[in-house]
């Protein structure tokens, strides 16, 4: 008489395996997303980075004042910078002035390295392999993220949408079963019978 029960409580353990190895399926997925999104800014890095550094030229300056302090807070991270007036010369060897970053307490005739562009105006230096692997790194981490956190909400969902139709499916199969099982529908036949 008890030989629906088991039949019924033997689909779910087989279900646990499925729902690890779609997990596992999505972790893959994230983190080859993520692996392809960090080597195309690499490469996309390499490639600005090069073609910046075509137009950057190391130059020597001399101060003709003191440093100060710089009125523009400088990158996390970074050395202490102050600003100085100073002269150089660029590629094409005219003279030029203006403002340069320095270390703080720089004096004045003191030769310092910048970097200046194709103009002969001060720039900044062609990005570093560092900066570089950063980018790429947290790029690749953030790639891999949104689409672990997709595939899982999508997962969830799925989930959520057959357990409410297995529910569904089971409530609508009990309905039938339930009378036969228990008795009810005999008793309520047989009720009818004698009334008729």
């Amino acid at each position: 008489m008890f030989h629906h029960e088991p039949s019924g409580s033997g689909t779910t353990p087989p279900r646990r395996p499925a729902k690890r190895a779609a997990l596992v399926f999505v972790l893959v997925i994230a983190l080859v997303c993520g692996a392809v999104a960090a080597g195309i800014l690499w490469t996309a890095g390499t490639k600005a980075d090069r073609e910046l550094a075509a137009h950057r030229h190391q130059v020597t300056a001399t101060t003709t004042g003191p440093a100060t302090e710089s009125p523009v807070a400088t990158r996390y991270g970074t050395k202490p910078q102050a600003v100085a007036p100073a002269v150089w010369e660029q590629p094409e060897h005219v003279r030029r002035s203006g403002s340069i970053h320095v270390p703080p307490r720089t004096p004045q005739g003191r030769a310092v390295t910048i970097w200046v562009d194709d103009a002969g105006a001060p720039a900044r230096p062609p990005g570093s392999v560092a900066d570089r692997a950063l980018t790429s790194f947290s790029g690749g981490t953030a790639a891999a993220g949104v689409v672990g956190v997709t595939g899982a909400g999508a997962l969830l969902l799925l989930r959520r949408w057959t357990e409410g139709h297995r529910l569904a499916a089971w409530e609508h199969e009990w309905e039938r079963v339930e009378p036969v099982w228990s008795g009810r529908l005999h008793r309520g036949s047989g009720a009818g019978d004698g009334d008729g």
